[in-house]
């Protein structure tokens, strides 16, 4: 199981669509450039079906490096990105077999 790219995301709509894949490109590039720009100026972006970004603010706190725990370190506080699942993808969430998805991460992370 591999993780899913830009590239893959235009070559799939390219198999499908029979649109110019520069025309594709373009698009999807427009598509993130607006959701970003709008997570930017922190609108919340909500896509039906599929799920809801939106901006949270952290709380600044006091982190501690595993390595050197005598080691305080500032954690400022920031904007994150939330995700929020959609109905849809809830639904195809709750699909997945969880040992099988679990057991090929853990093959995954075995060094060979």
């Amino acid at each position: 199981m591999s993780n899913l790219n830009k590239h893959e995301i235009v070559m799939e709509i390219f198999r499908t669509s029979g649109f110019p894949q520069k025309q594709i490109v373009d698009t999807v590039q427009q598509f993130l450039d607006i959701m970003q720009q709008a997570l930017a100026e922190t609108r919340t972006v909500k896509l039906r079906n599929f799920g809801i970004l939106e901006i949270q603010v952290r709380k600044p706190r006091v982190g501690r490096n595993p390595n050197k725990p005598d080691a305080v370190i500032e954690v400022p506080l920031r904007a994150v990105v939330k995700f929020k699942a959609g109905k849809t993808l809830k639904r195809q969430l709750q699909q997945i077999d969880l040992v099988k998805l679990k057991d090929s991460r853990r093959a995954a992370q075995q060094p060979a």
